[in-house]
Order: C-alpha cells, then sequence, then structure tokens
C-alpha cells in the first residue's frame, strides 16, 4: 500500500510540476524572424539574454505579421513581434493589445520596382492598374503600400496586391513577373538591388525619409500583447522588457559585423557581406531603449485612418495601444 500511495504522489508531483512548466512557457511569433526588421528577437536568443529571464520562451516564425496576429488571437502565442499599427487595428475590431517593447521608429521597408517595370512606374501615382507585391494580405506592407497609393490619388481598387511573402518567394515573384513592384524588408531589399533586378522607388528604412513620405515618425517593429495578459503577467513581460532593451542597447554600442557574427549563417542568404552592409544601414531604425516615440501614434493613426474602413470613423485611444511602463523599468 506503501508503495502505491509513493507511486500516486510521484505522479502527481509530476503532472503538477508539468502543468506548471506549460503555463510558464511563453511563445512568441515573429513575423518573419530573419527579417532586419525584427532583429531584436533573433539576437536577444543568440545573445543569451532571453535564457537570463529565467522564462520558458519559445520563438516561432510565420511569413507574415498578419499571420503571427492570427497565432496571438487564438491564443496560440503571447506574444508577436511584429508592427505596432497592427494595436490601432485591433483595437478598431473590439480587441486590445499594446506594444511593451517598441524596437523601431521606421518601418524599416521599401517599395521596389523590377527592371521591366522601371520604365513604367516613377511613383506611386504609376501605381493604376499594375500587380504590387505585399508579405500578406492584411500586413504592415500592405498598409503602407494602400497608403502610399491613396495619397498619390490612386484607389485600391484601381491595382492589385499581391501576397508573395518576402525573401526568396518575393524574389522568385518578381523575377518571373508576377508582380511589377512591391514592398519589402533587407535583406531582401538589398540583394535584388545589388544584382540590378529592381530599384528603390519609396524608401522608408530612415527617419528622414519616412518622414517625408508618412508625415512623421512612424513606430514599426514591437513585442505586443493581448492587454489583459499584459496586466495579469506583469512580471514575466517586465523579464521580457529587461531582455529586448538589453538587445537594443547591444545593437547601438556593436557595430553590424558584430551583430552579424551573432546570427546564424543562414540569415546570410549566401552573402555575408551584402547582410552585413544592409545591416549597418539600416540599424538607424531601431530605438535606444524601445520607448514609444512622442509623435508616433499619431501619424500611424493618421496613415490607417486614410484608407482603413475598420479603422475610419472609430474612436481610437491611442493610449491603449502601448505602455512604457517596462521599458522605463527595464535594468
Amino acid at each position: 500500500m506503501k508503495s502505491i500511495l509513493s507511486a500516486i504522489t510521484a505522479w502527481l508531483l509530476l503532472t503538477a510540476a508539468s502543468a506548471s512548466h506549460a503555463s510558464d512557457k511563453i511563445t512568441i511569433m515573429v513575423g518573419g524572424i530573419e527579417k532586419h526588421i525584427y532583429l531584436p528577437a533573433k539576437l536577444a536568443e543568440q545573445l543569451g539574454y532571453l535564457r537570463e529571464t529565467g522564462l520558458d520562451v519559445e520563438l516561432l516564425s510565420e511569413p507574415t505579421g498578419v499571420n503571427a496576429e492570427t497565432e496571438l488571437l487564438s491564443g496560440a502565442a503571447q506574444g508577436v513581434i511584429g508592427f505596432y499599427d497592427h494595436t490601432i487595428d485591433l483595437q478598431a475590431r473590439g480587441k486590445l493589445a499594446q506594444s511593451v517593447v517598441q524596437f523601431s521608429h521606421t518601418p524599416g521597408e521599401a517599395i521596389l520596382v523590377s527592371r521591366a517595370a522601371s520604365g513604367h512606374i516613377k511613383s506611386p501615382a504609376d501605381f493604376k492598374g499594375r500587380r504590387l507585391g505585399v508579405t500578406g494580405l492584411g500586413s504592415s506592407t500592405n498598409f503602407l503600400t494602400l497608403y502610399l497609393a491613396a495619397k498619390a490619388g490612386i484607389k485600391s481598387t484601381e491595382f492589385s496586391t499581391l501576397p508573395v511573402g518576402a525573401g526568396a518567394t518575393f524574389i522568385a515573384a518578381m523575377g518571373q513577373g508576377k508582380i511589377e513592384a512591391g514592398m519589402t524588408t533587407e535583406p531582401t531589399i538589398s540583394r535584388l538591388v545589388h544584382t540590378g533586378a529592381a530599384s528603390i522607388l519609396v524608401d522608408l528604412r530612415s527617419p528622414k525619409e519616412t518622414e517625408k513620405a508618412l508625415g512623421g515618425t512612424y513606430p514599426a517593429a514591437c513585442l505586443y500583447m493581448e492587454s489583459a495578459w499584459v496586466n495579469t503577467h506583469k512580471p514575466q513581460v517586465q523579464k521580457l522588457a529587461n531582455a529586448f532593451v538589453k538587445t537594443l542597447r547591444y545593437i547601438r554600442s556593436h557595430s553590424a559585423k558584430e551583430i552579424a557574427d551573432r546570427m546564424p549563417a543562414d540569415y546570410y542568404a549566401s552573402d555575408k557581406k551584402m547582410y552585413i552592409e544592409a545591416l549597418e544601414n539600416s540599424k538607424v531604425m531601431f530605438t535606444d531603449d524601445g520607448v514609444m516615440p512622442a509623435n508616433g501614434p499619431a501619424t500611424v493613426l493618421g496613415v490607417l485612418n486614410a484608407f482603413d474602413k475598420s479603422v475610419q470613423g472609430k474612436s481610437i485611444n491611442l493610449a491603449n495601444t502601448y505602455t512604457t511602463e517596462f521599458v522605463k523599468a527595464a535594468k
């Protein structure tokens, strides 16, 4: 009898430990983990900063930000590393999420025009009747493409957007003529420009060019989570903020080569030199401390209001779309 009771007790303790471990696990979906715009995600893991938190953090990658958002809403993930604009779009649809660490203050993206179409597309005003590539429908590349078209007087019904992902799939779509132009990120931008397969039409990689195109600072990549989860898991959120703020400081204080040396070799796409050059040019997009730029949320809301019917006419409380509580307390 004692043996049976001991076995049952051991089983109950093991089951409780397993359940506790499962509840402590934090899954973070990244909208394309190999993209430069989401560099802090993988870099934090490579540097050991996520492990230092003592949390069981798992980084998973989805090809687009909209897919990552879906994983969050389904409960499959506790956080998303994607664009801040999703928090506004979600609030317009009755769901509360907030940026808890703001990685960047510019999109870090660009609209490229294929070599074949370069003589026909000179500005967003030439999008009419064209096929434009985006990472995914409902993604931030789609949002920004629609905005730039609307700003130039082109309606969304006057051109087509095709979801072609990033990296090799974007490059293939452009090379095969499936798209004539499209918005993508580094290192895809540099790969196409270096080979002469495409040229840059609208550059959103620097603060100066972003303000010129979008009318102000545009906070983009961030760690966002459902507000209810944040409010009930503040110690865990603080540990994540500590890790990512430490990573942002590492990015600011180290060279592109030093950062590249920390990344997995397959991220280089067989050209480490080009990867380093692209990273050197795009490092300026990252914030120093994870704090939301003061005027950034208003710029993003203005962009979405220009074309997003789910946002238009809605009362959006921007204060509920981000918090600086955790990054300001970060060690």
